[in-house]
């Protein structure tokens, strides 16, 4: 088999501990960031999910400062950041946004702070590269398992609510009549959302990982109209973006113009805008059918 694949993969690709820990980590972390995004696209919170990336570039940044692993840093800072937005914004319907935007303010300045102190008070290299674009190549296989039990705990908090975050996401007037606490869900589902941003984000870096959580579940939503179908599309459109990602990252290293080899993040963003546009020769059904079809999933 290996000899069957050399003419496209490099020599060495399975064998290469680094490329093992990125295909494990990377295909975690797809499967998780499809199933949260897909949510993430159905109750129009996209810009919370991109916000929650550069939200969390302070806390990455923070815990390089003092010697940790960025993604704990990231999961802090965006649990935290999480809760503040839902307490802002609880009361009106464009409540939200504006608490999104006024915590994302508060975030960036801290994170311009982090990310200075960490290049010019501390002996941290690489700093800024690894928590804005991500550096899967040089993750230690010992963060594996903490990434395995973050990602349970992701996919878990939505599957306990599936059909009541279903509900909410279509009408949460709706909902709030069939006796669904829909407070609740939305706190259970921002966490999860922070936790899936923060993983993809150790990934592709903060920068770039909306990209995972949204791009494959936007593009399963254009294949299919029932949530748990697109969800599990969405998975797998972003396990092999991610796969593909990290082996063209790691044939690239001899290609033009550099002998250092492109970054992983370019290569799966890529690819996940390509499988997007790709999506465009499908018609979606009608927003009727659509919401009806969604409605009787919910149960």
């Amino acid at each position: 088999m290996a000899a069957s694949l050399s003419p496209l993969i490099e020599p060495g690709f399975f064998s290469n501990l680094p490329v093992q820990t990125a295909l494990v980590v990377g295909g975690v972390v797809a499967v998780v960031s499809g199933i949260v995004g897909t949510f993430t696209v159905m109750r129009g919170q996209s810009f919370a999910g991109h916000s929650l990336a550069d939200i969390g570039t302070a806390g990455g940044s923070a815990a390089f400062l003092v010697g940790i692993s960025p993604l704990f840093g990231f999961v802090a800072m965006n649990l935290m950041a999480a809760g503040v937005m839902e307490w802002i914004g609880i009361r009106r319907p464009r409540g939200r946004d504006l608490a999104t935007g006024i915590v994302l303010g508060a975030a960036l300045g801290l994170a311009a702070l982090f990310l200075y102190l960490d290049s010019t008070a501390s002996s941290t290299t690489g700093a800024t590269i690894n928590v804005l674009f991500g550096s899967i190549f040089t993750l230690p296989s010992s963060m594996v398992p903490v990434i395995a039990v973050f990602s349970v705990v992701a996919a878990g908090i939505v599957l306990a609510m599936y059909r009541p975050l279903i509900l909410s996401s279509i009408s949460s007037d709706l909902a709030t009549a069939q006796g669904i606490p829909v407070r609740l869900v939305g706190i259970g589902y921002l966490a999860a959302l922070a936790v899936a941003v923060s993983l993809s984000a150790v990934t592709i870096g903060a920068i770039l990982s909306t990209a995972l959580l949204v791009g494959p579940a936007a593009t399963a939503l254009r294949l299919t109209n029932r949530p748990g179908r697109a969800a599990a599309f969405a998975a797998v459109i972003g396990l092999v973006a991610t796969w593909l990602g990290v082996l063209l990252a790691y044939d690239s290293y001899y290609w033009f113009p550099t002998t250092g080899g492109w970054p992983v993040s370019f290569f799966v963003v890529t690819l996940i805008f390509l499988m997007y546009l790709a999506s465009q020769v499908r018609f979606r059904p009608r927003s009727g059918v659509q919401r009806r079809s969604t409605l009787t999933e919910a149960g």
